[in-house]
């Protein structure tokens, strides 16, 4: 099983959503999350005054599938969140070793 972390942007969570799910994938966690990478946040103007965001707001997604279909969300998640510009995002993967669904006591497969 593989865990996809990935950081977008925030207006481009429905598209990703819709294509997580026209993927197959059914449950999925987002987290508000604030940060920078090449562009280096950005400057804003207010009330005539510049000033620079260095922290810019983001959305993570994250999933764990398996690894059958990890390719595949993957994919899924570029095409939806792509925009061609800087600060498009990042797709973390990364091993999951086991889960477990605490109702139940489902492991691993059946957990998912």
């Amino acid at each position: 099983m593989k865990k996809i972390e990935a950081i977008i942007r925030p207006f481009k969570l429905e598209d990703v959503k819709v294509a997580l799910v026209n993927a197959g994938i059914i449950g999925m966690t987002v987290s508000e999350v604030r940060g920078f990478g090449r562009q280096k946040g950005q400057v804003e103007r207010y009330r005539g005054s510049e000033f620079t965001v260095e922290f810019l707001q983001k959305l993570k997604v994250e999933v764990v599938v398996d690894n059958e279909k990890v390719d595949s969300v993957i994919n899924a998640i570029a095409e939806a969140a792509k925009t061609g510009e800087i600060g498009d995002g990042k797709i973390f993967i990364s091993q999951v070793d086991s889960v477990v669904r605490i109702r139940t006591g489902d492991l691993d497969k059946d957990a998912l």
